[in-house]
């Protein structure tokens, strides 16, 4: 909504007048700001905010679980400020500019459409008696992993979420059925299309065929197939040992509730999709590039939520235990998240002309993009990582090549390395809670709903590492 406030002010300026104030503070021909290169000077210990926040959300939930409770907003904007106050300071209009372009074109989209998506699935309740057997489980999983690339990972996860969790509210060892559920439904699941994950998007923006990633089916069925094998007997063990009597439940049956909001999901994807092929222009918001259609595209989605939450019936929401604290939680700590990462992905765009070209120079063979992506993508937003290696792999081998012709020649010569870069922008998003976005908010709603989760590192630690590495180690022999 803030684009389309300043929209209207900014229309009426004549070209002269596109100088930005903001309180007395002028920054003339802002239009040149936007040049300039901030990644070939910013400095490597420039990132420091952001391994203070990335250490603050792992840290203080364990040490300090009451603060961090009540005041993870303030901790957030403590650390953005760490940054954002020197930052400005040393870099003046360039940074003001980094700032506004992230937040108006990054962070403000990000976050309305993931409060559409948790809005309009939270209107969506399946009434009735599920019971979280193993193969019942199996099933959820691959259910949702599949419609993860047709409604996009988000989606998917905040469609199938619940009815997951109530299932096994029976159950008394959950967490790693959650582990596994971010893993399949809110990362590797969205492999198979543009519509599954930000990065394949951008792909798909830059040239890449719509259905090109299909390509990645015989990757993405033995990472998904063989995660879905281990959690079956994982869940077949836990299951044996609780020795619950299940007959005991009471039975109701199957009913959707909400149905209607499906049309919701529905018109959320189409406003995404046509954003990505419909280009109406584009205005300056203060100082910033913006496309007329992505503004067209966050109102859309902030009238649909509007309408999904109005329309759907009270007693649905207390059914489904629709709260605001999850996407509260996960606005407040991306906010830090987005401030203190700027410059990071200022360096890594910077390439060999910034403080990380020995990252950029190690990568060669496919398995090198493959990991070295993904273990970006693990701690890094992974759009504009994918974006990052994708423009290094055409420069490695179409030096001074447009980056739609490069995406072309690449697809002819060279298609395994943008398999290596896709795979790893999407698969490694499931590494950590911030790898990909809703892997934190299905963290959030599943201990709202009573199931224990662990924090950061022993997500890492006790699951992923445990889980994901080897699966992808044995990808990368296979398939680079």
């Amino acid at each position: 909504m803030l684009k389309l406030l300043v929209f209207t002010i900014l229309v009426t300026q004549s070209p002269a007048e596109k100088s930005l104030s903001i309180g007395r503070y002028q920054i003339p021909g802002m239009s040149e700001v936007v040049h300039e290169d901030l990644g070939q000077r910013l400095p490597p210990w420039s990132g420091i905010p952001f391994a203070g926040l990335l250490l603050s959300i792992a840290i203080l939930p364990l040490v300090a679980p009451e603060f961090w409770h009540r005041n993870y907003p303030v901790v957030s904007l403590v650390w953005a400020l760490i940054l954002a106050v020197p930052f400005v300071i040393a870099y003046k209009g360039a940074a003001i500019h980094e700032i506004l372009h992230t937040y108006l074109n990054e962070y403000i989209p990000f976050i309305i459409l993931l409060s559409a998506l948790y809005i309009v699935a939270g209107g969506i309740y399946l009434k009735g008696t599920i019971i979280g057997t193993p193969k019942v489980n199996v099933a959820f999983l691959g259910v949702g992993t599949i419609l993860a690339s047709i409604i996009g990972t988000t989606g998917a996860a905040m469609v199938v979420l619940r009815p997951f969790l109530r299932a096994n509210m029976y159950r008394k060892n959950r967490t790693f059925m959650v582990a596994f559920f971010i893993f399949l439904v809110a990362n590797i699941g969205g492999a198979l299309t543009p519509l599954g994950d930000p990065p394949l998007f951008l792909g798909f923006l830059h040239g890449v065929p719509f259905f090109w990633t299909l390509k990645l089916i015989p990757e993405f069925l033995l990472t998904a197939g063989l995660l879905l094998l281990i959690y079956y007997f994982l869940d077949r063990r836990h299951f044996v040992r609780e020795e619950f009597d299940f007959t005991r439940v009471k039975r109701e049956p199957l009913r959707l509730e909400g149905w209607y909001n499906i049309f919701g999901m529905a018109g959320i994807l189409l406003f995404v999709l046509l954003s990505g092929v419909v280009d109406l222009g584009e205005v300056e918001i203060l100082g910033v590039r913006a496309g007329v259609h992505d503004i067209v595209r966050d109102v859309g989605l902030i009238v649909i939520a509007a309408v999904s939450y109005i329309i759907t019936p009270r007693i649905v929401h207390e059914e489904n235990e629709f709260t605001w604290e999850p996407i509260k939680e996960v606005a407040y700590l991306f906010a830090g998240i987005f401030m203190t990462m700027i410059p990071v992905l200022a360096i890594l765009r910077a390439g060999e002309h910034g403080s990380a070209a020995f990252i950029i120079r190690f990568v060669e063979k496919p398995a090198d993009f493959f990991w070295v992506t993904g273990g970006l993508t693990s701690f890094l937003d992974n759009a504009p990582t994918y974006l990052t290696f994708l423009n290094t792999a055409i420069g490695k081998f179409y030096p001074g090549v447009h980056t739609a012709a490069g995406v072309k020649a690449l697809l002819l010569d060279h298609e395994l390395y943008l398999k290596a870069i896709s795979m790893g922008a999407v698969f490694f998003g499931s590494m950590t809670y911030i790898g990909n976005a809703p892997n934190f908010m299905v963290r959030s709603i599943a201990e709202k709903s009573g199931t224990p989760m662990p924090g950061f590192f022993g997500y890492i630690f006790k699951y992923s590492l445990v889980f994901l590495l080897p699966v992808f180690i044995l990808v990368s022999v296979i398939f680079f």
